[in-house]
């Protein structure tokens, strides 16, 4: 795209420090298109690399991104962190800035092996980020509830993902409690009454199928219509699972969910209640 050679990119990023790429677990550098677009642009007006790199600073990087987001963590950079995620929320909705920046962000220092201190700065912050959110959003407006309940252990990235679930939820309107599933199922029953939900979401995959299934069954004894969901496979894959899945993304899981709780409601009102019996007159 700029039409020189890796080493003389490397060159720049030594002496000028720009663009600054972020490592892949394998040490590969990976570039944001945003500085290298800008940068090719001002290479074109100016000829001259020195200039070139000033101006695309001046300019800035692009709008905000995961790359840019994940380049921030890398640098363990809060206060740039912070500037990304309110530039995102200039131009994107909160549920896009989580799904399209901030998750993004933290996935790109996902590692299968032990956590780097990339990753754990990344998860902590996000988590942070969310539960402030949370914290703000609007009451509930909506008379279905959803319970989530959260299998997974952190800094995991189902963690990360079941708390922005749970954010979009609330943020629609839908009175939301996540709990750990690690809870006895008999001590979870007293919980439900307050919530009274048309949903249960199961999210993480910290537990076996049959403890899963003590849930679901001292969930049922409670609130008997609710419907269960699995949230990124958190139920194991047997083959004869009949629990409907809601996706991996929080985003379009909130989407199916929401459109399954409108159907039930529309279902029940066009349901005609029964009528009670008179009694013999006496």
């Amino acid at each position: 795209m700029l039409g020189v050679s890796p080493n003389t990119l490397r060159s720049w990023e030594r002496r000028y420090g720009f663009p600054r790429p972020r490592r892949t677990p394998g040490g590969h550098r990976q570039y944001a298109l945003a500085e290298i677009e800008s940068l090719r642009a001002t290479l074109a007006e100016t000829h001259n690399v020195s200039s070139a790199i000033a101006l695309a600073r001046q300019r800035g990087e692009g709008p905000s991104s995961g790359s840019r987001l994940a380049a921030a963590f890398a640098a363990f950079d809060e206060e740039k962190a912070n500037t990304l995620l309110e530039e995102s929320l200039a131009l994107r909705s909160i549920e896009r800035t989580i799904e399209e920046v901030l998750l993004e962000a933290v996935v790109a220092h996902a590692d299968e092996g032990a956590p780097t201190p990339e990753y754990e700065f990344a998860w902590r912050y996000a988590t942070g980020w969310l539960s402030a959110l949370k914290r703000v959003s609007p009451p509930a407006t909506r008379s279905a509830g959803v319970l989530v309940l959260d299998a997974s252990t952190p800094p995991s990235l189902d963690a990360l993902h079941a708390q922005a679930l749970e954010l979009m939820l609330r943020r629609a309107g839908i009175r939301t409690l996540c709990m750990s599933a690690a809870i006895k199922p008999t001590r979870l029953a007293r919980a439900l009454p307050a919530l009274d939900p048309s949903a249960v979401v199961l999210a993480g995959r910290g537990l076996s199928l049959d403890a899963l299934g003590r849930l679901v069954y001292s969930v049922r004894m409670v609130a008997r219509a609710a419907v269960v969901y699995d949230f990124r496979n958190a139920v194991p894959d047997s083959g004869a699972s009949t629990v409907p899945r809601l996706g991996r993304t929080p985003l379009a899981a909130r989407d199916v969910l929401l459109g399954r709780l409108d159907e039930d409601l529309a279902a029940r009102a066009r349901t005609p209640a029964q009528k009670v019996p008179a009694l013999p007159a006496r």
